[in-house]
């Protein structure tokens, strides 16, 4: 799994500062497209039907997944600097077809592209870990990591307010000329990397089914996160169902407005780096997976009565779960320097999986048995992921 287009070569370039600001600002630029529809859902449902409500935000999650496992390996073998620029221009090409948009058709087959080319902020992280010296890794993760994080948190927060005072193509036209910004950015402060002869494109795919059987942290690493991501998914799924019926009764607006809260979590993303690269990643794993537990029991015992149990089971859950994340991909990044994309591959495909089942199992829990039945399934799935930590083998 040598041979790779990249591995230590980019490192010998050292990590500027300048380029540690551009990948966090890249991270959190690019993936925030795929978030950007979720306020717009009523506008478009007025234009377009109900089933726009389904097949938008749909279509820009699987394309998001698709460019995961498609796109990403590739920056084993080509230079991750030319992906992301590629990528970031390929973005604002969408976004104006999205925003141009004369149907649903279109806008969901333009939304499945924009998923696809924004797994641009996954190409990010792993660069961020190659450049970085070892002895920092999980900082430098944790930093860059920070900006993907806000990304997602704030994207929505954006986007609703855009929407709201200008309308929905207003906000695809802005992100557009976002993408190109950061394309921009991308070639003013990324280092341009050594090449070497890169591998076949089947031969990088085939290599991932090898990462899978043969690394055991890197099978314990993403079974972790994605039960952690599933409760994770399970709370925000359901989160707007609670605090926009009674007594709550807040508006779209003011239900997404809990995601403010959830920057702060993403704000420990370099103390969990720090403390990862102190004592490794094990217990920090551990830490954020009991944060998540207390989350959980924290909105059962007063989210249907306390907006501010609900808000402080929102800064716990994005707590743990970011920390828990940090610490498992500071260590499965040291697995095989020269795989890092597609070991990011193999675990953020495992968490999107984790995190559609545990959407589906918060629904369902929520339909079933209230916001009890939605605390329950979510402390059963961030219990599972404890387990998973504390049954590891030693030295594992």
């Amino acid at each position: 799994m040598s041979g790779t287009g990249n591995g230590t070569d980019a490192g010998a370039h050292g990590f500027t500062t300048r380029a540690r600001f551009g990948l966090t600002l890249i991270a959190g630029g690019a993936v925030a497209n795929i978030y950007y529809n979720q306020p717009l859902l009523a506008l478009l449902v007025a234009e377009f039907g109900q089933r726009a409500a389904l097949w938008v935000p749909t279509a820009s999650l699987v394309g998001y997944g698709l460019g995961i496992l498609g796109l990403v390996p590739l920056g084993d073998s080509l230079s991750r600097r030319t992906l992301i620029i590629g990528q970031t221009l390929g973005l604002a090409v969408a976004l104006l077809a999205a925003a141009l948009s004369p149907n649903l058709a279109a806008l969901a087959l333009a939304s499945l592209v924009i998923g696809f080319l924004a797994s641009a902020a996954q190409q990010a992280v792993p660069f961020a870990a190659e450049l970085a010296p070892d002895a920092s890794r999980g900082r430098v993760v944790g930093q860059v990591m920070t900006g993907l994080l806000t990304g997602i948190l704030l994207a929505r927060t954006a986007s609703g307010f855009v929407g709201a005072h200008f309308g929905w193509r207003a906000v695809f036209f802005a992100a557009a000329g976002v993408a190109v910004l950061m394309a921009g950015i991308a070639a003013a402060t990324l280092p341009r990397p050594i090449q070497t002869r890169p591998l076949r494109y089947r031969a990088l795919m085939v290599s991932i089914l090898h990462l899978v059987r043969s690394q055991p942290v890197l099978r314990r690493s993403s079974l972790s996160q994605g039960l952690l991501f599933a409760s994770f998914n399970a709370f925000w799924t359901t989160l707007a169902l609670l605090v926009e019926a009674p007594p709550f009764d807040l508006s779209a607006a003011g239900a997404g407005l809990f995601g403010v809260i959830g920057v702060a979590g993403a704000l420990v993303a370099p103390l969990s780096g720090r403390f990862t690269d102190r004592h490794g990643a094990r217990p920090m794993v551990v830490i954020g997976a009991l944060f998540v537990v207390a989350a959980f029991a924290v909105l059962w015992a007063g989210g249907t009565w306390s907006l501010v149990a609900v808000g402080l089971g929102v800064l716990l859950i994005d707590i743990g779960l970011n920390a828990a994340l940090i610490a498992n991909q500071t260590r499965v990044y040291a697995l095989v320097p020269s795989a890092r994309g597609r070991i990011n591959t193999v675990l953020f495909t495992v968490m999107f999986v984790f995190g559609a089942l545990g959407a589906f199992a918060g629904s369902q829990a929520f339909l079933m048995a209230g916001w009890s039945g939605v605390c329950a399934v979510g402390i059963l799935l961030a219990s599972a992921g404890f387990l998973v930590n504390v049954l590891e083998p030693k030295g594992g």
